[in-house]
């Protein structure tokens, strides 16, 4: 386990990823990966999703919530900030700068 985490999350995004812990039945062993997927027309996107720890993880902590994230993926994550946005527009988790 790693001290500081490097990217933070609003409120909003920490209610909705304790709201899908409570009520999507995800298992105990599993975390929040938080990573990136690159390739494709429009470059890197931005992954959040609950997993199972690999070796390649460095584990933080939110509170209660576990967070996974891949040494290799650190670097581009580093001071984003996950927010949660629900409006007519748009749902969902958004990486900010």
């Amino acid at each position: 386990m790693t001290k500081d985490l490097p990217f933070s999350f609003t409120e909003a995004a920490l209610k909705e990823i304790k709201n899908i812990i409570n009520h999507k039945n995800v298992p105990l062993d599993y975390g929040l990966r938080v990573g990136i997927r690159g390739g494709g027309c429009s470059g890197m996107s931005y992954l959040l999703g609950f997993d199972q720890q690999s070796d390649q993880d460095l584990v933080y902590f939110q509170g209660e919530i576990k967070i996974f994230l891949e040494k290799k993926h650190a670097m581009y994550i580093i001071g984003k900030t996950i927010d949660f946005e629900d409006g007519i527009n748009a749902r969902g988790f958004i990486f900010k700068d």
